[in-house]
């Protein structure tokens, strides 16, 4: 007879803890032996396409205080909008260029930073084109679900403008947390608020 279900509970969250660096970032973690190099800490691995930029910033608890101990991924398509992923069928990516970053933050600033190439723009599920940006994902202690954001640049006023997911933001005054800042030729900052004043949006993924 099946046994009923009815007893089972939920079980509990966990938090990232201490453990995401040793198994996401071991020689960041002075754990030799596992990679060479941890994973996602080169995007650039020739002659890459289009125009090199470097994101900077930190990711800022409810007190403004930068967290040590977040880990930082991001995602992106090359300078020509292209994937480097077996999925994407509009053409083939740049092979100098992996698309995908992990940097944990700096134990003593807490400072992330990430050296890439500037996106192309993709298109929306509907067709619609995006204006270029990256994708974030941040894990912490004390975050129970990796968050998920989205940087875009603030060189791409009319393409922002028109941005099939940044239109769809309920409080537009919320939209600025999203651009990042520039500082110079091909410099961004990007500092991700996770609570109070001027709080990062995060999406629903």
């Amino acid at each position: 007879m099946v046994q009923p279900l009815t007893h089972l509970k939920e079980s509990p969250s966990q938090t990232a803890g201490p453990y995401v660096h040793i198994g996401c970032t071991p020689n960041f973690a002075d754990i030799a032996g596992v990679y060479p190099e941890d994973l996602g800490q080169k995007m650039i691995l020739g002659d890459v396409k289009g125009q090199r930029i470097r994101i900077t910033g930190h990711v800022i608890d409810g007190t403004g205080t930068p967290l040590r101990d977040a880990l930082v991924e991001i995602w992106q398509p090359d300078a020509a909008g292209l994937f480097n992923a077996p999925s994407e069928t509009r053409g083939a990516a740049d092979p100098n260029f992996t698309g995908f970053g992990r940097c944990p933050s700096d134990m003593t600033t807490g400072a992330f930073a990430f050296d890439t190439v500037k996106p192309g723009a993709v298109p929306f599920v509907d067709g619609r084109m995006q204006a270029p940006h990256v994708t974030f994902w941040i894990v912490a202690r004390g975050i129970n679900l990796g968050l998920h954001t989205r940087m875009y640049f603030p060189d791409e006023a009319d393409a922002n403008v028109a941005d099939p997911i940044l239109t769809r933001i309920e409080h537009q005054t919320r939209v600025k947390t999203l651009i990042a800042e520039a500082q110079g030729d091909g410099q961004y900052n990007f500092d991700i608020r996770l609570q109070g004043h001027n709080e990062t949006v995060f999406f629903d993924i």
